[in-house]
């Protein structure tokens, strides 16, 4: 039997070697994206111990080969590894297609130079360091570490962006590549988004990234989830915050599971309780926070394809300080020219009224197709619900009753394709359509601040970048949106007269009910955007960017619409209908240096607004609830001039300083007076000790200075029932400029895995400064939050 099998071995040998294996395999790598050539790629024949390398044309060979099938291997230091197998009958050629696409690789790079939104623009990205910091503030509390934007506060939990002087409806928040629709037109409604859920802030400063939306005039705050690596892994992490100043804290959690397919599902949620604030020297009542949210993703991504499908919910319940409703116009006039709290109660974690409660639903649906040589196409789906109820200091039966209940729904739709097939030169070509509604329910008891609306929102536009050499890339684009809104809205018959709505608007009335009119404004906006600009790289380490956007913004309803008691502004608010699109020219720069050594940012700015809307003090009114401020819309013509800079230095391996500086101007030119609201000339410093050796220790100092802003309004004068005369209210007269100190340290332990697990002690105000931000709208009642000490904990896992 032995001697049959040697046999039988000896003749298949012998076919083998009888083969002919003199054919030759000639090859080409190329990048499936622009189908341009990769040099430098590895090709191994696996079985067969031999191996090449591609030549800059991307070619390779191999020969000697036998016909048959053959399985080869192909890695590009910037490509996933890829697996073929190849038909060898004679000499073949093949060309195989590698994916060279850092954004949908395997591994996620932590560099540096980041990408950005933009290549002309100002543009500023939050670390996730300072994220985790700020994981128990607002959004706007995390965005004040970038020089140029500063905050509209309603207090210590009401917290508004402002970028480079502009605010509300003129900055656009992009949620995980979803437009918020919120009802960010009121200067106390804070931005419905859980920080927590995102480790990837940016700020665009300006409308330089039009394909956000042409009415960024302000700038576009962008937040996205980290992206997931393709492995099969389960990751999370989970951080725990307390806090002196409130005597709560909040806590959020997440936990990834992700598959080397591209599969990843990922959840996220967090919850937050604080009682009454404290100032210096008295509590703030009724300044209690309960907030709460969750966030879901499951998706597939690669590199031809993929999707994902994003829901996410944010709730808080905001107490509004008590002492901020007045009685009568005498204790108006009384609170606020003297500056001291009228109303101060025992501490409380309840919430009373005043108040304010909003809950926020968004869902999203993303898909996208890369084509060969060609580009991508993506397209989106989103959802959004936005549910706000304003509580007043209410007697009887409506005592628990909503004085304003909002329910705002939107849909939208967009597309767009990314043509990028062609090195060094990127378009992209989108269209959005956008349906919107809001319902203001009648059983408040209530005049309806914002009426019941139907908003159409059609928008196409087009971006472009190209590479003139490796030092110089232009970069353009124009945007058209068109709005409609379509409103149903009572008037007082005393309130349309004196507004001379009766000539102007006589044709949208639909009924007369004697002391009231139904009406039933629509207006149409056409507003156009552009922009163009240049990135200059000097060397290495030196950047030049230059920029010029044109944008228009048409009215928020709030502009429009607004004719009444505004509860948790406490304040009156009219609006106008006459009011119509702002447009803005901005021209900014900046020059920038990166090294390991120091380095620097200077990025000065021109914004001229023809028919800038604002809102300002008129004067004050009586109502059955009590004396409020009238507060009006108008429409003007503005410039706002101002620099923001940032300078750092590595002294050594351990210590560092950062200097950061922002200063913006705001002109009424046709009355030739300050605008209202424009951010002080603030200065920070920071010096920060790191040694890696002590469990990665880290200690830093900071000082904030803010200027008094010396540019501002005049005070208007109001009447005085109990002195029967006009008595001066200094309403608009900014307060002293004030030093506060805030001091930061953390280091990190293992527990399970390397550094899993990090512990910071952090203090701001730390000198319990008594002090008063001109941009809080609280100012005029109370000082700004006393000390507050924190402790975080963050475990990585």
């Amino acid at each position: 039997m032995k001697n049959y099998l040697y046999v039988f071995v000896i003749f298949c040998s012998s076919i083998i070697y009888a083969q002919d294996c003199n054919s030759i395999l000639i090859g080409e790598i190329v990048d499936f994206h622009d189908n341009s050539t990769l040099s430098g790629a590895t090709i191994i024949l696996t079985g067969l111990n031999k191996s090449t390398i591609s030549k800059e044309n991307g070619k390779f060979t191999f020969k000697n080969l036998c016909d048959g099938v053959l399985e080869l291997e192909i890695s590009h230091p910037e490509c996933t590894t890829k697996f073929i197998t190849v038909t060898i009958n004679g000499d073949t050629f093949s060309e195989i297609r590698l994916e060279h696409h850092l954004e949908e690789l395997t591994e996620v790079k932590v560099i540096g130079d980041v990408p950005k939104n933009t290549n002309s623009g100002q543009e500023d990205i939050l670390s996730i360091k300072d994220i985790e910091r700020n994981s128990g503030n607002s959004l706007g509390d995390a965005l004040k570490k970038i020089p140029g934007v500063s905050t509209l506060n309603t207090g210590g939990n009401i917290v508004k962006p402002v970028i480079q002087g502009l605010n509300g409806s003129r900055i656009l928040i992009l949620n995980n590549n979803v437009r918020m629709q919120d009802m960010e037109w009121g200067e106390e409604h804070a931005p419905n988004v859980d920080v927590n859920a995102n480790q990837s802030i940016s700020v665009i400063k300006g409308a330089a990234a039009i394909e956000y939306g042409g009415d960024a005039i302000g700038g576009v705050i962008v937040l996205d989830p980290l992206p997931v690596i393709r492995t099969d892994s389960l990751f999370g992490k989970t951080q725990l915050n307390l806090f002196s100043n409130g005597r709560g804290g909040n806590v959020t959690s997440s936990l990834t599971k992700s598959y080397k397919s591209g599969l990843y599902i990922k959840a996220q949620g967090s919850y937050k309780r604080l009682g009454d604030l404290e100032a210096p020297d008295y509590l703030l009542s009724n300044t209690g926070i309960k907030e709460n949210g969750l966030s879901f993703n499951v998706g597939k991504r690669d590199f031809l394809q993929g999707w994902e499908g994003y829901y996410s919910y944010f709730n808080s319940e905001i107490g509004i300080l008590r002492a901020s409703h007045i009685g009568n116009i005498d204790d108006l006039i009384l609170s606020i020219n003297s500056q001291e709290p009228t109303i101060i109660n025992d501490f409380t974690y309840d919430i009373n009224h005043p108040n304010q409660e909003v809950t926020h639903h968004l869902g999203k649906l993303n898909y996208y197709r890369r084509f060969e040589g060609f580009g991508k196409w993506t397209a989106q789906y989103d959802f959004q619900k936005n549910r706000r109820y304003e509580y007043d200091i209410r007697v009887g039966d409506d005592v628990d009753k909503a004085s304003l209940d909002l329910q705002l729904t939107t849909h939208s739709l967009l597309t767009n394709i990314q043509f990028d097939a062609k090195q060094g030169l990127n378009i992209k070509v989108g269209v959005m359509g956008r349906y919107q509604t809001n319902f203001a329910n009648p059983d408040t008891g209530v005049r309806r601040l914002i009426p019941d609306y139907d908003k159409y929102d059609f928008g196409l536009f087009t971006i472009g970048s190209y590479e003139l050499n490796s030092n110089w890339t232009i970069d353009a684009g124009a945007r058209y949106d068109f709005s409609r809104i379509d409103a149903k809205k009572f008037y007082r018959v005393s309130r349309w007269e004196e507004r001379g709505y009766d000539v102007d608007f006589a044709d949208i009335v639909l009924g007369d009910l004697g002391t009231q009119l139904l009406t039933n404004p629509v207006f149409d906006y056409h507003n156009f955007s552009g922009t163009a600009g240049f990135h200059y790289q000097i060397n290495d380490k030196d950047h030049l960017r230059f920029n010029y956007a044109f944008s228009q913004r048409a009215p928020n309803p709030s502009e429009l619409f607004s004719d009444g008691l505004h509860h948790s502004a406490a304040r009156i608010e009219l609006g106008d209908l006459r009011i119509k699109s702002e447009t803005s020219s901005k021209l900014s720069a900046s020059l920038e240096r990166n090294s390991n050594k120091w380095g620097y940012t200077v990025a000065p700015y021109l914004n001229s607004i023809n028919d800038f809307i604002l809102l300002e003090p008129t004067g004050v009114e009586f109502t059955i609830r009590g004396a409020f401020p009238v507060w009006s819309y108008r429409q003007t013509n503005a410039v706002l001039l101002g620099i923001d800079a940032s300078v750092y230095n590595n002294w050594t391996s351990s210590i560092r300083t950062d200097h950061k500086f922002a200063w913006v101007r705001g002109n009424d030119t046709e009355t030739d007076t300050p605008l209202i609201n424009i951010p002080a000339a603030n200065f920070t410093n920071n010096i920060t000790y790191t040694n890696a050796k002590w469990n990665n220790l880290l200690v830093s100092l900071e000082s904030q200075y803010v200027f008094e802003q010396t540019n501002f309004p005049p005070n208007i004068e109001v009447f005085s029932p109990q002195q029967q005369q006009d008595v001066l209210l200094d309403i608009n007269t900014p307060p002293d400029a004030y030093h506060l100190i805030a001091l930061n340290t953390e280091a990190s332990f293992t527990l399970q895995n390397k550094n899993d697990l990090t512990v910071g002690l952090s203090a701001t105000n730390l000198l319990n400064t008594n002090y008063r931000d001109y941009l809080n709208r609280q100012r005029y009642f109370v000082d700004d939050m006393g000390r507050n000490i924190s402790l975080r904990l963050i475990f990585n896992y």
